[in-house]
This record gives C-alpha cells, structure tokens and sequence, in this order.
C-alpha cells in the first residue's frame, strides 16, 4: 500500500481503523478467535483489492458481505478437512485391524513409490505432487500448471495409471490390470497417493 497523502490509502486505513473490530466480532461469533482473525484479514485484503466496489459512505454492510462469503469458503475447507480427517481415521482403524506391514516393508514400500514416481515425466510427478504432498484441489492444481481443470484432471487420471503402472512393473501388488487400485505406501509426507 502506499503511503500517507494517496487518497486510496487514506480512504482504506479509516475503513479498517473504524470497521475492523466490527469485522472481527461478526466472524468471532460465527467461526472463533482463532479463525476469525483471517476471516477478517480477508476481507480487509478483498477490500483493499476492490476498494472501487466498496461504498464510500457506509461501509460496514459491504465488509460484512464480503466477510460472509470468506466464511462460507472457511467452512467448506473446514468441513472437506473434517471428512479427510474422518477419512484417514477410518482407514487407519481398518489397516491396523489388517495388521500392517512391518517397518522395513514399509521403507521398502516407500522407496518402491519413489523410484516409480522418479519414472515418470516431470509434469506426471508435479501433477501427482500437487494433489497429494501440497494437498491442492484440482482447480488449484490446475492453476499452478497453467492449464484448466478439466485439462488437469485428465493429466492427472493419466499419471495416477502410469505410476500404477510403473509401481506394478516394479513388482508392487496389483497384478498387470493398469486400472487395478494398489494400496500404496506413503509418501515422504506422511501423506498417501490415491490411485
């Protein structure tokens, strides 16, 4: 932002001196402290990016509109986290009834995916790396490999079977079916790649 003496900047910093706190206890209330704070830095920064919009006189209602959509996109992640979570809870129940396998088949499984992931091209490794260690939705995905989402998920159904594929010709589980869905070890991140 630039300094005193820009009208913009004067214009924004009374804004937020005068609405901030309001901003604050309306997502406080809906959402917590904690996630309040960056529901309320969002919508200063959706502000600050679209202060044309903002009505100059009255203020507050936009702030909260704008508050209320971060909050409704805070919500959704937190609710995708919370079935992830559930997810990987009940996964982990159900492979320690199965008994897992042995630390040193773990570590030889995980190198297994490594050396397989290694195999491929370099844009079937950062699409597969984007989803699983970065935790990005498709769009996003999409986004940091400058092409559509439609275009990703095709990229990427396309390096999960050419890592199945590569893991099977290493000799991992699931026989010579391409399409086969092998239960891989887990990534250096703890995280798991889905195929």
């Amino acid at each position: 932002m630039a300094d005193g003496g820009d009208p913009e900047h004067d214009r924004f910093k009374a804004m937020y001196d005068q609405h901030y706190p309001a901003v604050l206890r309306y997502a406080a209330r809906r959402v917590g402290a904690e996630a309040a704070r960056d529901i309320a830095a969002d919508t200063f920064l959706a502000a600050w990016w679209r202060l044309d919009r903002v009505p100059a006189g009255e203020p507050l209602a936009w702030l909260y509109a704008t508050a209320r959509n971060c909050l409704a996109n805070e919500l959704r992640r937190q609710d995708r986290r919370e079935r992830l979570d559930s997810r990987i809870r009940a996964e982990a129940t159900r492979r320690r009834a199965v008994a897992g396998p042995e630390p040193a088949e773990r570590v030889a499984d995980r190198l297994a995916v490594l050396a397989a992931l290694a195999a491929l091209r370099p844009n079937d490794q950062e699409a597969l790396r984007l989803i699983e260690w970065e935790q990005l939705d498709v769009a996003a995905a999409a986004q940091v490999m400058g092409c559509s989402a439609a275009t990703f998920r095709v990229r990427l159904h396309r390096a999960r079977r050419r890592l199945a594929r590569a893991l099977v010709g290493a000799g991992e589980p699931g026989g010579s079916d391409p399409d086969a869905v092998i239960p891989p070890p887990a990534f250096p991140s703890g995280t798991e790649i889905r195929t």
